[in-house]
């Protein structure tokens, strides 16, 4: 698995002209294939009289699934260098969807993958990017007497409390970084004087 991986930081739409061609690039962050497609699917709804809509997309922290389409372009020219230009900048679980309105002027196959590359890459520069590391999912069980105050000390040190739940103790979820279990639990037992218990869970990835 994947220690870490980048996205987009939101989704967002950036608009460029060549020689009277409008190129429309909307990027976002999506979780699967079908949230992929559905963002396409949608692009072409909002631009019914666009002549293109060619896209990309990458999904898995390892990129393991990579789709490009030209959408009646030249082959080559459009979808490629955008899925080109997504793996250059290292963006997983990310979709990318350049609307064409063609204003007359041919750009010939260089124009195009300069054009369909670059909008994405001015794209990906207007939104951001979001780094999302890998996390151990952990689960601390601790008395009320202490929970608060155990709480806070989470919170101050910086670890990624993801909920807390009231019962006849406490529990209080959080995301470890791999390296730092070890760590965490001898910290843990000398904050809450060996009280808390600590169970771990599954992986999962969160902003680092």
């Amino acid at each position: 698995m994947q220690e870490q991986y980048r996205t987009v930081a939101r989704a967002g739409v950036h608009e460029t002209e060549i020689n009277r061609s409008r190129f429309l690039c909307a990027v976002a962050p999506v979780a699967d294939e079908r949230e992929a497609q559905e963002f396409v699917a949608g692009i072409r709804k909002e631009h019914p009289t666009a002549g293109h809509h060619c896209f990309a997309y990458v999904i898995g922290a390892d990129a393991s699934v990579q789709k490009a389409s030209d959408d009646g372009e030249p082959g080559g020219t459009a979808g490629v260098p955008m899925l080109d230009m997504l793996l250059r900048r290292e963006m997983r679980y990310v979709v990318a969807v350049v609307t064409r309105y063609y204003g007359g002027v041919k750009l010939g196959a260089g124009g195009l993958i300069r054009a369909y590359g670059g909008a994405v890459g001015e794209a990906l520069d207007l939104v951001g990017v979001r780094t999302r590391r890998r996390f151990r999912l952990a689960t601390v069980t601790v008395d009320h007497q202490r929970a608060g105050k155990l709480e806070n000390d989470l919170r101050a040190t910086g670890r990624a409390v993801r909920e807390v739940r009231y019962a006849e103790a406490v529990t209080i979820g959080i995301g470890l970084p791999d390296g730092e279990v070890d760590t965490f639990r001898a910290w843990l037992a000398d904050t809450t004087a060996g009280t808390a218990v600590l169970e771990l869970g599954g992986e999962a990835y969160g902003d680092g």
